[in-house]
């Protein structure tokens, strides 16, 4: 059977470059959710900050906790970690055949959310240089940035791994699980801090 050179030229580009006929992991679908989910923590940080007073800002439960400040900062910081991790994985080699060992989406999820505390990394232990509402302003910035990538990327997020040594690396998707699960975790944290008896009114 005779090919046409359209044809020809396609099965060429397929043969020399498998990426090219071999079909995302990473789905409209995939991205959609992604992009819902961090326009849903960031729109509840919004609605849980954005009326809050300096005072309210700026309490702690007790001197060893963070105040809403600080956790908000915190945030940002992540958000910052957060893209640098998605940028460096997205533009590394594509190695789908790893999630044959990657654990499932379930397990980023439930880890971020558990009840156990969590030890910040020294990279993202506020500063507190930063005040009050200014830190919601500088973790929306890096939100829209990131938000604004998801929607343009032509990477395949679930084939695109972190670059560790761990024996189950997460893939990319799996990465922004963890970024909205954490500001979901967050948002429990203000929450009991705004709970206190001793919040300011």
């Amino acid at each position: 059977m005779k090919l046409s050179g359209c044809c020809t030229l396609v099965l060429f580009i397929s043969l020399a470059c498998p990426s090219f006929a071999q079909e995302k992991l990473w789905t409209e679908t995939d991205r959609q959710y992604t992009i819902d989910q961090l326009s849903r923590t960031r729109d509840e940080l919004v609605k849980e900050t954005e009326n809050l007073t300096p005072a309210q800002w700026d309490f702690k439960e007790s001197p060893d906790r963070w105040s809403i400040s600080q956790i908000v900062e915190h945030l940002a910081l992540w958000e910052i970690i957060w893209a640098r991790e998605i940028s460096m994985g997205s533009r590394s080699k594509p190695q789908p055949e790893l999630n044959q060992t990657a654990r499932p989406d379930s397990y980023y999820s439930e880890f971020i959310m558990e009840t156990n505390p969590h030890v910040a990394a020294d990279i993202a232990i506020p500063t507190g240089f930063i005040k009050g509402k200014d830190n919601l302003t500088f973790f929306l910035s890096r939100r829209e940035q990131n938000i604004a990538f998801v929607k343009k990327t032509d990477a395949d997020m679930r084939a695109h791994f972190e670059l560790t040594g761990t024996p189950n690396p997460r893939n990319m998707h799996q990465v922004y699980i963890y970024q909205w699960g954490h500001v979901d975790r967050h948002l429990r944290q203000i929450r009991k801090v705004k709970s206190d008896a001793n919040f300011p009114k």
